[in-house]
């Protein structure tokens, strides 16, 4: 548990002192990016900010930038390009060895978050709370004890949400659900659920992945269930998310307690960050991306955490290759299972010759950003869908886990900016080459193509100097600027 960097004391130029900020990381892809973001923001705004890594992230992230994870820090670069910028970095154990296969034995990592974590993060914090002196704890919705650990050291709880507010209004109001039977038991009610404050209407197959299932007692719905109620006590929720996008969910969540709507939270210029974020190594796609026509590529990526079945794969590559549409396709290494290196069909490759590109991962900014793309099949992971909408590029929508069916309602009933191309376990490869066809050629594409730039225009606007997320985001640095005292 180093410190990576020290950079002097906290106080402006004027000799006051200004907020101090302990941002922890969750320890996952989806999440290290916007929380990296959320850091690089509070140090642009003035704040002394302390970035607090797991040990692993830091040491996949190294490896992944070619570098020595010894001493390595992050935000050198940042620093140098505005020195004005307080960051510091610091690293903690997640109860794991740094060579744990994490994807491999999942259930293992989230049972060392749940248990172990808070020890380490606790014996750190304890050292650099003090000296400057903390103004907030900044962590993750889904750690399992930033409540209880702010309280212990007197400073302020800003619970980080990565995901819609929708999710985090479900989320809260769990209870509710359990109490009318939609969740908690062996035979949950399969009607439309109408009672959730700020959410009119929402089917059951629409929630979250662990509130569809009936077995409630995994090492995941445990850290769920302790995470909401530490939610419950947090002085503030920052949500990586847009107001107009959400306005009666965000109002509901309101009345609760103070809700900031901050989002979209991205790479400063939507471009690759000058804070390395990505755990595995990025292949450069521009030089192929530049020799396809303009929007005759359809992307493929299901993110970075969960896994799809070989089946599935099958399908979906059947039907990218009778599609006959370019394409672009991230085939993480542990997509099926660390132990299954190639899920690919055989003879794919060679079906697929001069009109598709498989990649181990890429700088999905980049990629999204670029002229040639003109669709994106999707797991609908939260940072995936933002990143899409902004870049104005149509969704076919396959989600795996978690958040990422809730995702897909927005995206495909609310929004109408992507289609849907089948469930887990029902995905076959006709429906996936019709739908591939219809957006990438059809009329079907041309109007989500319209709807997505109407998207993209709300969040371009609440994102500008003025717009919606500006002045929440700057209402929130007030306030904790007034926390601050003799700021």
């Amino acid at each position: 548990m180093m410190a990576q960097k020290e950079t002097g004391i906290a106080a402006t130029s004027g000799g006051k002192a200004k907020p101090h900020a302990v941002v922890v990381v969750y320890p996952l892809q989806g999440h290290v990016i916007p929380v990296t973001h959320l850091a690089l923001r509070l140090a642009v705004r003035g704040f002394a900010v302390t970035v607090v890594n797991t040990e692993a992230v830091h040491h996949q992230t190294a490896r992944a930038l070619g570098v020595d994870p010894a001493g390595h820090d992050f935000f050198d670069g940042a620093r140098a390009s505005a020195p004005e910028m307080d960051v510091r970095y610091e690293l903690v154990s997640d109860g794991l060895p740094v060579g744990f296969d994490r994807s491999l034995h999942h259930d293992e990592f989230m049972g060392s978050l749940l248990h172990a974590l808070s020890g380490h993060v606790e014996e750190l914090l304890g050292r650099v709370v003090v000296d400057p002196a903390a103004t907030c704890l900044v962590a993750d919705t889904f750690f399992v004890w930033p409540a209880t650990l702010a309280r212990k050291f007197g400073i302020a709880y800003v619970s980080f949400w990565t995901e819609p507010a929708l999710i985090f209004n479900l989320y809260y109001h769990v209870h509710l659900l359990t109490n009318n039977g939609h969740f908690g038991c062996n035979e949950p009610r399969k009607d439309t659920i109408m009672y959730i404050p700020g959410v009119p209407a929402i089917e059951p197959h629409e929630l979250m992945s662990y509130l569809q299932e009936t077995d409630t007692t995994s090492v995941v719905h445990r850290i769920i269930f302790k995470a909401f109620d530490e939610a419950r006590g947090a002085d503030y929720v920052l949500c990586n998310t847009v107001e107009e996008l959400e306005p009666s969910t965000i109002a509901a969540l309101r009345a609760e307690k103070p809700f900031y709507a901050v989002g979209p939270i991205f790479p400063a210029g939507f471009a690759r960050s000058a804070v390395a974020t990505s755990m595995w190594a990025e292949s450069d796609c521009s030089q192929w991306l530049d020799a396809q026509p303009p929007g005759s590529v359809l992307y493929i990526s299901f993110g970075s955490y969960a896994h799809v079945t070989r089946q599935e794969l099958h399908e979906i590559a059947g039907g990218v290759l009778a599609s006959g549409a370019r394409f672009l396709w991230v085939m993480r290494p542990d997509i099926v299972s660390s132990d299954d290196p190639d899920p690919l069909p055989e003879g794919f490759a060679e079906a697929s010759a001069g009109r598709g590109l498989v990649v181990p991962w890429c700088c999905q900014v980049e990629v999204l950003s670029h002229a040639a793309l003109g669709g994106f099949l999707t797991h609908c992971g939260w940072n995936s869908v933002l990143e899409s909408v902004w870049s104005g590029v149509p969704m076919l929508c396959f989600p795996l886990l978690t958040d990422q069916f809730t995702n897909r309602r927005l995206v495909v009933r609310e929004w109408r900016v992507g289609v849907p191309i089948g469930d887990r376990g029902a995905v076959f490869a006709d429906e996936v080459r019709a739908r591939i066809e219809g957006v990438m050629s059809g009329k079907e594409g041309e109007e989500l193509r319209e709807a997505v730039e109407k998207v993209r225009t709300t969040l371009k606007a609440a994102a500008a100097q003025g717009g919606s997320s500006q002045r929440s985001f700057d209402e929130f640095v007030d306030e904790l600027t007034r926390r601050c005292g003799g700021c």
